[in-house]
Order: C-alpha cells, then sequence, then structure tokens
C-alpha cells in the first residue's frame, strides 16, 4: 500500500492538487495499466525521498474521470505536474527510474529558481 503517495479523486482534486503549497505530480492510473504498476513503486520511492519539495498524487482513472478529462488525459499512465494550482509540464508513458528522477529533480529545480 502507498505510503507516500497521496490517493485522490475528483472530490479531492481541488484541495489537494489545486490549493496545494507544494508543487504537485498528479499520476493519472489505472489498476490494469502495466506501465501504471511499474511506475508506481518509483513515485513512491521519489515522494518518500522529496516529501519536503513535491507531493505525489495517485489519480484512478477508472473510477475517477471528471480530471483526467479535464486535462485531456487520453493514455496512462499521464503524470501532470502542477504549481500553484496551474498545470506546468507532463510526461506520458513509463519511464526508467533514473530518468524519471532527472525529470522530476530538474523541473523542482526550476519551480524553485523562478
Amino acid at each position: 500500500m502507498a505510503q507516500y503517495t497521496v490517493p485522490i479523486t475528483d472530490a479531492t482534486f481541488e484541495a489537494e492538487v489545486l490549493q496545494s503549497e507544494l508543487p504537485v505530480l498528479v499520476d493519472f492510473w489505472a489498476p490494469w495499466c502495466g506501465p501504471c504498476r511499474m511506475i508506481g513503486p518509483v513515485l513512491e520511492e521519489y515522494a518518500r525521498d522529496n516529501g519536503h519539495r513535491i507531493k505525489i498524487a495517485k489519480l484512478n482513472v477508472d473510477e475517477e474521470q471528471e480530471w483526467a478529462g479535464r486535462f485531456g488525459v487520453m493514455s496512462i499512465p499521464t503524470m501532470i505536474l502542477f504549481h500553484k494550482g496551474k498545470p506546468v509540464g507532463q510526461l506520458v508513458g513509463f519511464r526508467p527510474k533514473h530518468e524519471m528522477y532527472q525529470i522530476l529533480d530538474s523541473a523542482l529545480d526550476q519551480l524553485e529558481s523562478a
């Protein structure tokens, strides 16, 4: 079970993501999606190590479809980075751990220096 990532729903999206003080990476996923299941532990580990810099939220698109539709999520996994309530980056598909870490570290460094 996820300990460091935050499961969210359509009802909690605004409070957990749009009103967050921290940048939020939303992982749009589904339980049947192989690449989603592969990236889940990577995101959990990143959240554990970087929880002071970012919140990582997981939205199951099989159960919650409103926000996925609003942001045009057509395939999963899709990860959208939000900062101050606005989407500032998007990544579609699986990436190896080292690449995910590089992408997220770079994005957070840019947000923190802006």
